[in-house]
């Protein structure tokens, strides 16, 4: 037997967690949503794949620094985010170019907004129009595009290189330096050395 099960009624209450970092090395997978970086005009950067985003975004300050080209959004929205008295006035869009690895290129209309989570939320409409099929153990996304099947894997992302709200610079150790070069096609490096009190 059958039975429709329908979802609960009354006012909502939203806690959602963008981007939580674990120590333990057995259950990263477990604890984050699925992160990864793209190319985009030559430039990497950071992707969030969200079921839970009704909307594709794309970072205002991605949009500043690409220099892409934005057009007026034809049915702009207030978008709310942690607190109902701070609206955000989504009124532009971008058509947004990039690749992740070497087979997978795409175009996504995105709505423009200031965010810092990323520079790039694939959300509903990318996963719907791509046909994704989600793979919670693994949290992998896999789909087929231009008769190819691609599988995109998470990247496991470093809360020690993400500099803090205000900071103009990260030190770094020479292993994780190493590891993000393995992440960039050409970058620049300080590298400061201690004066033996001379």
């Amino acid at each position: 037997m059958e039975e429709a099960v329908h979802a609960d009624e009354g006012e909502l209450l939203v806690c959602r967690s963008l981007n939580v970092q674990r120590t333990q090395e057995d259950n990263w997978l477990r604890h984050n949503i699925f992160h990864t970086r793209c190319t985009c005009r030559g430039k990497v950067c950071d992707v969030i794949i969200d079921g839970g985003s009704f909307e594709n975004v794309i970072s205002s300050d991605m949009v500043e620094k690409l220099q892409l080209k934005t057009e007026d959004h034809p049915h702009p929205y207030g978008l709310t985010w942690l607190e109902k008295k701070k609206e955000i006035k989504v009124s532009k869009r971008c058509l947004v170019q990039f690749s992740i690895g070497g087979k997978y290129k795409d175009e996504v209309m995105c709505d423009v907004v200031p965010m810092d989570a990323c520079h790039l939320l694939l959300g509903r409409p990318w996963q719907y129009d791509r046909k994704t099929l989600h793979d919670g153990y693994k949290n992998t996304y896999s789909f087929v595009k231009d008769d190819v099947k691609i599988v995109l894997v998470p990247t496991r992302l470093d809360a020690s290189l993400k500099p803090s709200k205000g900071m103009k610079n990260t030190l770094l150790s020479k292993s994780e330096i190493l590891r993000e070069l393995q992440h960039i096609k050409q970058g620049y490096i300080l590298v400061m050395l201690e004066a033996n009190g001379e």
